[in-house]
């Protein structure tokens, strides 16, 4: 499904609000009313005055394919699809001012859409628009490749479900994403969530995977940051459950210290007023630092597979560096007993599981959707790419494809420069995706970004 945003600014209120009495009686209740939602629901529930007004707005809609028609169904109704939904969450995006535009879609994975966005400007005295990321979760997209395993879960499933499953999804990413990064972990800046959407910001750097060579000094004290982080996590009760160098992002720091030769004399000084340069020593010392991303299969660490979960996360940047590198650690460890020992002496700790679930994200929600997963294969999905990194990814083929293989593996990748100029002038731009009709930036893949230029009155 992608995503195409053509039909967004023409929209009227009135089409708005029947798609969103659809959405609201057909994703919201999680498909426990209706699998299709009746006519004369639909039309009762956007509390239109005239009927034919909301048959126009159906017909519209229809025709734009938000809403689609069930074939041989026992009523006339309509179901929600993943493009109305789409619409709905970009919408209130723009009515809440989370986002200015949006652009193309830079990776493509098993359960989500990564799009570079625009977001408005920034407060005085910034005034550029800044480039940021737009996750769009679509549970379900796998569920078919394991329908033969998993047939009697998925006899009870409707798309509505997953397009519910799918805001459960988008939900605990923001949630866990905003405790992390008020603590103060490497995580991208969440910005905004809304249905199935996160709104975050654009990381600078290079996926893991990707790199090709390290010094075996510089593997090692990234094998050692690594882990840190891995029992940071476990100390405030999170267990990540994806670590891996797919959901590892790479950022390049230098620490540049300048020295001028000496004390300069008056008569340098003088020829450095008038343009003339002197000779300086300047030494930049450049740093890898690690920045997590990907966080809807974190879970608590009282969890019941937590212990499972921790060793696997450790187990697959142990291998990883072992083969990629060829960099091995003479500590077994970490040891999920270790840590769990330090957790239980440890008085007064910040327990972020706990506020995760005091926030919003209930333990209700989190088991409806670990079911999901367990159901549908998302963990044996998990391992069959993380297997694949330890062959194809080695091979000669380039890694600068336009769309990735997995949820974030060419998400948030950006060449240094890139976000340099955001500025955008919507009086002369119009609405698409073609490159005659976006304004075009240098997308962080080495192709071209073309925003769909959507201001926030043309998508009321």
């Amino acid at each position: 499904m992608k995503l195409n945003t053509s039909h967004l600014r023409y929209l009227t209120p009135e089409d708005w609000r029947v798609l969103a009495a659809v959405q609201r009686q057909q994703v919201e209740q999680g498909s426990k009313n209706h699998e299709i939602v009746p006519t004369p629901l639909i039309i009762k529930l956007s509390h239109l005055r005239s009927g034919s007004g909301a048959h126009k707005s159906i017909s519209t809609l229809a025709k734009a394919n938000l809403i689609a028609r069930v074939q041989n169904a026992k009523y006339d109704g309509y179901r929600l699809t993943y493009g109305g939904l789409d619409y709905l969450a970009l919408h209130t995006h723009f009515q809440r001012k989370t986002l200015h535009s949006t652009g193309q879609c830079i990776g493509t994975g098993k359960e989500s859409d990564i799009h570079i966005v625009l977001a408005p400007p920034l407060p005085p005295p910034h005034h550029q628009k800044h480039q940021c990321i737009l996750k769009i979760h679509r549970l379900g997209r796998i569920s078919f490749r394991t329908i033969k395993t998993n047939r009697d879960y998925l006899r009870h499933r409707s798309s509505a479900s997953w397009m519910h499953m799918s805001r459960l999804s988008a939900l605990k990413e923001y949630t866990f994403m905003t405790v992390l990064h008020e603590a103060g972990f490497p995580v991208p800046t969440p910005m905004a969530c809304n249905r199935h959407t996160v709104v975050m910001s654009l990381v600078e750097g290079t996926p893991l995977y990707q790199i090709r060579h390290l010094e075996e000094q510089e593997a090692g004290r990234l094998y050692a940051e690594l882990m840190a982080m891995i029992v940071r996590l476990a100390g405030v009760g999170l267990i990540h459950g994806d670590f891996n160098e797919f959901n590892i992002i790479i950022e390049e720091r230098d620490s540049p210290s300048s020295q001028t030769i000496n004390d300069p004399p008056a008569d340098l000084v003088e020829k450095l007023e008038h343009g003339e340069s002197g000779e300086q020593d300047t030494t930049a010392n450049i740093t890898l630092h690690p920045i997590l991303i990907d966080f809807p299969q974190m879970l608590s660490i009282s969890h019941p597979n937590a212990s499972t979960y921790f060793d696997r996360d450790v187990h697959c940047i142990k291998r990883y560096f072992s083969r990629r590198f060829h960099f091995a650690s003479d500590d077994p460890g970490p040891l999920f007993e270790d840590v769990e020992t330090e957790l239980k002496k440890s008085k007064g700790i910040r327990r972020m599981d706990v506020e995760v679930e005091a926030s919003g994200f209930s333990r209700k929600m989190a088991k409806e959707l670990e079911k999901y997963m367990e159901d549908v294969g998302v963990d044996r999905a998990n391992d069959d790419v993380e297997s694949a990194s330890d062959g194809s990814r080695d091979s000669d083929a380039p890694d600068n494809t336009p769309h990735g293989t997995h949820d974030d593996a060419r998400a948030w990748v950006t060449s240094t420069g890139s976000t340099a100029d955001c500025s955008v002038d919507l009086g002369k731009v119009e609405l698409g995706l073609a490159a005659n009709q976006g304004s075009s930036l240098d997308s962080p893949m080495g192709a071209t970004t073309v925003f769909s230029q959507i201001s926030i009155a043309e998508a009321s």
